[in-house]
């Protein structure tokens, strides 16, 4: 699991994507799954770079916030698509792809979609064995 989960953060870093933005559209995958430890987590690491509480708030209400750049807003809107359950069946449609292509390149839009499935790896270990926020990896899951 480690090896994989160092290939996924590799792929995230490779500058074509603000790491905060990786860090909020993480963030807002946290709260959909009702994760405490990823959104404190995420919420940690965008203290650590500098962000402003209003913007680290607000992801919840992202589409009325006036906080977020239109590439920030289709990263957020991208994630929630693939975590919504749709009625129709269509999680991700055509036009929401071509929103996203708007203000992403490919390199940029194929690493959104490694910190998205970053993020979707690791939800079942947090919602499984509940690892306490702030404690030390490998020592911080509920007995």
């Amino acid at each position: 699991m480690a090896a994989l989960a160092g290939v996924m953060l590799k792929a995230t870093r490779n500058g074509s994507i603000p790491q905060t933005t990786i860090s909020l559209v993480q963030l807002r995958a946290g709260q959909l799954v009702g994760s405490t430890y990823h959104t404190i987590r995420q919420t940690g690491e965008l203290r650590k770079a500098g962000e402003t509480e209003e913007r680290i708030t607000s992801v919840a209400t992202w589409r009325d916030s006036p906080y977020f750049t239109d590439a920030e807003r289709v990263a957020l809107e991208l994630v929630e698509a693939v975590l919504t359950p749709s009625p129709s069946g269509e999680r991700v449609p055509d036009e929401l792809y071509a929103k996203v292509a708007q203000q992403y390149d490919e390199k940029a839009l194929w690493t959104l979609t490694i910190a998205i499935g970053q993020i979707c790896f690791f939800i079942p270990v947090a919602l499984i064995a509940r690892p306490i926020p702030g404690e030390a990896p490998g020592k911080n899951y509920r007995k």
